[in-house]
């Protein structure tokens, strides 16, 4: 692709990110001979990226503002450092113009498009105006500044219903709405407004048709500073949740070859519109029911997150290529010399629990094994002891597998995200491997709404008994001394008569049972609840726990934090929590009196009750906030309430909040309230 015996003129280059995007990028710089610099926050100081770069520099506090969103302490880290030049990464302020103005002046390469090309695609209005110039056809609508409200209800009818309301500025789905009939279009367009110019400062709308059964297919195009162009094949990103990409892939399996050549021609169209220079990718949107119709969408002019899919298919390094590109270096391959190889597919991996809502979670990393393996890569910021909090966005890792064709591919993946052990923080693996599995994203049958429809259908896989043994032994076993002492200190049950065993009381999801253990480790029996006994064995290993039951060895890794106990084994990975003994002697509380706990690891921001109060079941309570999400957690019973957290405190998952002494008259539960913050992704 590019000349790699060619030297390039920077001898130190700053990652201005985190997390896996920065490790990703520090890898291809190591391979150049290029020293690295990291950056990072006070909740990063110990993170994988900063101990993998050759030297890294502290910006400030762990909100995004104060640190990796602060321009000139970023720019004041690359001049001194000795930075020539700088790489993004995604999110934060790889598409920010005066990011890239503010490095030219200290007179640093941005490793990144110029100014103009972030400039006018940035603003939706404008990118849609400039490639239509040029050719590329675009979605019909009404796109252009200061549109009123009158001028786009009169314009709906020539467009055609459905039509899609969508703000001029920012992303992710946020001021986007879909309008079926002329009637709810007035109401649509107040609500687009408002949240808008809450999310980005601007309520500039613009309209355009819906697009019946869509997909998201990218294309990912390099150019040079000499007038070079080329397309590097497409990607399929139709599988999204709330508008945010989750599993991708490459090639697409809508397109065919003709198809594949017209819309990569259109994506060159579209960098040469605003004279591109460097990685960049354009989005498109095509119509599952006609997938030789296409139309422009936006250009995100930055590496994406999932360009790992098309390095695979293609072998080309796209970092590399954004580094020999700002060092003005010419691509030296012809449009027809680009070959796509088999089938690759990307899992995003995220801290968040699909049984519970898709609420963010976090925590200590307190286990971690990633896959590995011929045709598996893993693009991950985590290591053992790094501790993922609610500052940043949910994002941990991307699975990545390649096989010659898409099956093989489907089902590579499958088997490296079973093999991905990961303790201490829940994870939406679990629900990665459903989707795997559906008969519709098997064959192809892909749109954007597919993931939405099928999240109602997944139940995450309860412990089972074996999980419930594991966590049981793994409380069990410390009991017992390494040196023979005095036999009744030995918690093996013997007694006169029958053995009393040793009960380990666990609760996992709405499951709480009873573990009985009884005879030693090299000799045990256990039951759980009522079931049949089982004989077993147990015994600590280098990686974790071996349990040999009825015969059958399993190996399983354990990690304990606190009260909860994390068990990966043949069947997954469980998260269990050992629970006292129920209050069997009755009096000191009153019936239907609750606690409060944080659904999720997070930071207070509103106490809106005091201790003492009255409240009513639904009264909120208590606010956290975590990557991006603020949960109002309410009272579940009527009562008087005691408030345990002040505002800004840091909270565990779990963690008892608040107390509710119940009214006697009161005990309907209420339900906890989402809803959607603005961020900063990672």
């Amino acid at each position: 692709m590019m000349n790699k015996n060619h030297p390039v003129r920077f001898d130190t280059v700053l990652v201005a990110n985190r997390g896996e995007i920065a490790v990703r990028v520090i890898r291809t710089l190591r391979a150049m001979g290029i020293r690295s610099v990291a950056v990072y926050s006070d909740a990063d100081a110990q993170a994988r990226h900063v101990r993998e770069a050759d030297t890294a520099v502290r910006l400030g506090p762990a909100p995004a503002r104060e640190s990796y969103l602060d321009i000139e302490k970023v720019v004041d880290a690359a001049v001194r450092t000795g930075a020539q030049a700088v790489h993004p990464g995604y999110g934060f302020l790889s598409e920010n113009a005066a990011f890239a103005a503010a490095l030219a002046a200290a007179d640093i390469v941005f490793l990144g498009p110029p100014a103009r090309a972030i400039e006018v695609m940035g603003d939706k209005i404008a990118a849609k105006t400039t490639v239509s110039a040029f050719g590329v056809p675009v979605v019909p609508g009404l796109a252009r500044p200061d549109l009123t409200d009158a001028e786009l209800i009169e314009a709906a009818t020539e467009v055609g219903y459905p039509v899609l309301v969508k703000p001029s500025a920012g992303g992710g789905g946020k001021g986007m709405r879909r309008v079926d009939d002329p009637a709810g279009l007035p109401a649509a367009l107040v609500g687009a407004r408002r949240e808008a110019a809450s999310a980005f400062g601007d309520d500039t709308l613009f309209l355009e048709r819906f697009v019946t059964r869509p997909r998201h297919i990218e294309v990912q195009i390099l150019a040079d500073e000499f007038g070079t162009v080329v397309h590097l094949g497409e990607r399929e990103c139709s599988l999204q949740r709330r508008h945010q990409k989750v599993i991708e892939e490459a090639p697409s399996p809508l397109l065919d070859a003709a198809t594949r050549a017209r819309i990569g021609t259109a994506a060159c169209d579209t960098a040469r519109s605003v004279n591109y220079v460097g990685a960049g990718t354009v989005e498109f949107i095509v119509s599952a029911d006609r997938p030789d119709e296409f139309f422009f969408m936006e250009m995100n002019t930055r590496l994406q997150v999932e360009h790992p899919v098309t390095e695979l298919v293609t072998g080309i390094d796209l970092v590399e290529c954004q580094v020999r590109v700002a060092a003005g270096q010419k691509i030296a391959v012809a449009q027809e010399d680009i070959r796509l190889v088999g089938h690759a597919v990307e899992a995003r991996v995220y801290a968040e629990d699909p049984g519970r809502g898709f609420l963010p979670t976090g925590g200590p990393v307190l286990a971690l094994s990633e896959p590995n393996g011929e045709g598996v890569r893993v693009d991950s910021g985590l290591a053992v002891g790094t501790v993922v909090g609610s500052d940043y966005d949910p994002m941990l890792s991307k699975v990545i597998a390649h096989g010659p064709d898409r099956a093989a591919a489907l089902a590579k993946l499958d088997r490296a995200l079973g093999d991905t052990v990961l303790l201490g923080v829940t994870s939406n693996i679990e629900f990665l491997r459903f989707l795997l599995a559906d008969p519709d994203v098997a064959a192809g049958r892909l749109d954007t709404g597919l993931l939405d429809r099928r999240v109602g259908d997944f139940v995450p896989a309860p412990a089972g008994t074996a999980e419930l043994l594991a966590a049981a032994a793994r409380q069990w076993l410390p009991r017992w001394p390494s040196a023979p002492v005095d036999p009744w200190q030995v918690p093996s049950g013997w007694r006169l008569g029958a053995p009393a065993a040793t009960a380990v009381r666990l609760t996992a999801g709405e499951r709480t049972e009873h573990v009985y253990l009884t005879g030693s480790p090299d000799a045990a029996v256990a039951r759980v609840g009522e079931g049949e006994s089982v004989t077993f064995t147990a015994a600590f290993t280098d990686s974790g726990l071996a349990l040999t039951i009825d015969g059958v060895r399993r190996e399983y890794r354990v990690a304990v934090d606190g009260e909860h106990l994390w068990v990966a084994g043949p069947s997954g990975i469980a998260l269990l929590r050992e629970v006292a003994e129920a209050d069997v002697r009755g009096g000191g509380e009153h019936i239907g009196d609750a606690e409060i706990h944080s659904p999720m690891p997070g930071s207070v921001i509103a106490v809106p009750v005091t201790t003492g109060d009255a409240v009513a079941a639904g009264d909120p309570i208590v606010v956290v906030e975590a990557m991006k999400m603020e949960h109002s957690l309410t009272a579940p019973v009527a009562g008087t309430v005691e408030i345990l957290v002040e505002p800004g405190a840091q909270v565990r998952l779990d963690q008892v909040l608040a107390r509710i002494v119940a009214a006697p008259e009161d005990t309907a539960p209420a339900n906890a309230e989402n809803t959607e913050r603005e961020g900063t992704s990672a």
